[in-house]
């Protein structure tokens, strides 16, 4: 298969296994310190855990990625990028160094907060990074393909942090400090590695005088509104989005929901509750392969819009018929079929957007995108941090769910 043959060629190029070996520790590191601060937040035995501290640490854990990710470009094209993979790394292994210390003084949890908000900015910085470095060490005839696998061989190892960060804390006798300094660990290691690659082999070339970075700023502002507003004459790609954002709510909800439930209703300890969010996860981590696998198949024989609208309908069928028994073992199987629906929905919206955007307003609009995906999930944490009471058994959230996925299923019927 031609994909496995450039795929071979691909893992020949020494620059490009570097590149990914920054991508996967980077990542990886991610995947330990992000389940640290939601495992910290939610199952330390010496906190009262509540929706709206959960709601917090999802804002912490995303924002970042929606208000800075259209700007970070503007310095990107400034800075050496290898630089940006050492410097950026190793001031992440510092602050999630420091993160730890905090966690081991009992700090008040606004300065907690802000820690950890410092590390998942500078995030922001080395993923685009990582895309923008890309061109430098492929050829063009298989840079799509080395598109494909980058990001996904990056989600994968991002899991694998999790996994990692899920089994430390077990072992380490719930030790939330402990979880916190293995990831700074692989952050340094991913500063190490950006080392092994030359200063200037991923660029930028400075070939001409760079704007001053306030009017950078400002004409990436107006950048995003030209997207916005070609957006809304581009009405598939609106509805789509739309569609996603909608869905992306949904799913936020449901994992508050999930996470109070494991913390509170479904363990007898944390350690329970902590083994059985890891299963919720790793299922729902199922879900999203499945959809990879029969996306394509599935756009193909409904068409894009025709995909979303099945998604949307079974969740808003199985949702409430599974959620509310508030039992884990249909719970799990939600989280399966959710994972599926709303991995499915996202596929079939990048190819809406792809299709029917202009190429030159294309990168604005999915940044715009990266921007709805992302504060949709916050407001989902706000809005069940209203409605969930402590120990998560919500009647009204699940409906209200229910209704928004039935509701998004008429509004694609009809407009497709």
């Amino acid at each position: 298969m031609p994909v496995v043959r450039d795929l071979r060629v691909l893992l020949r190029l020494t620059n490009f296994r570097r590149l990914l070996a920054v991508r996967l520790l980077s990542q990886c590191a991610d995947g330990v310190y992000q389940v640290a601060l939601a495992t910290y937040v939610v199952f330390s035995p010496e906190k009262e855990t509540s929706p709206a501290a959960i709601a917090s640490a999802m804002a912490v854990l995303l924002l970042p990625y929606s208000l800075v990710g259209p700007f970070a470009g503007v310095l990107l094209d400034r800075w050496p990028r290898r630089q940006v993979f050492l410097y950026g790394n190793l001031l992440r292994a510092l602050l999630a160094t420091g993160t730890a210390f905090l966690i081991l003084a009992s700090v008040p949890d606004w300065i907690f907060y802000a820690s950890a908000l410092s590390v998942t900015a500078v995030n922001r910085f080395v993923l685009a990074g990582l895309s923008a470095a890309l061109p430098r060490v492929v050829d063009s005839e298989r840079l799509v393909v080395a598109n494909s696998l980058s990001p996904t061989a990056g989600t994968l190892a991002a899991t694998l942090g999790g996994g990692i960060a899920f089994g430390v804390r077990l072992l380490a006798s719930d030790s939330d400090a402990v979880v916190v300094a293995v990831g700074a660990l692989l952050y340094l290691c991913a500063a190490l590695a950006a080392l092994r690659m030359s200063r200037a082999l991923l660029g930028p070339d400075d070939i001409r005088p760079q704007p001053r970075i306030a009017a950078a700023v400002a004409s990436t502002a107006r950048g995003l509104r030209e997207g916005l507003r070609h957006l809304a004459e581009r009405r598939p790609a609106a509805r789509a989005l739309g569609a996603m954002t909608v869905m992306r709510f949904c799913y936020g909800a449901l994992t508050v929901a999930v996470l109070m439930l494991c913390r509170y209703t479904w363990g007898k300890t944390e350690s329970d509750g902590l083994a059985l969010l890891g299963l919720a996860v790793a299922i729902s981590g199922a879900g999203f392969f499945a959809a990879a696998v029969i996306s394509p198949w599935t756009v193909g024989r409904l068409g894009a819009f025709g995909w979303m609208t099945a998604c949307a309908a079974t969740a808003a069928v199985l949702e409430p018929a599974l959620g509310l028994t508030f039992a884990p073992a249909p719970f799990m199987v939600a989280a399966f079929i959710l994972g599926l629906a709303t991995q499915g929905a996202k596929i079939a919206t990048d190819t809406v957007v792809q299709t029917a955007a202009d190429d030159a307003y294309r990168g604005r609009i999915f940044s715009l995108y990266d921007v709805l995906f992302n504060v949709a999930f916050v407001a989902a944490a706000g809005v069940a941090a209203l409605m969930l009471p402590p120990d998560g058994r919500s009647v009204p959230l699940v409906v209200m769910v229910a209704v928004l996925y039935g509701g998004t299923a008429l509004f694609l019927r009809r407009t497709a």
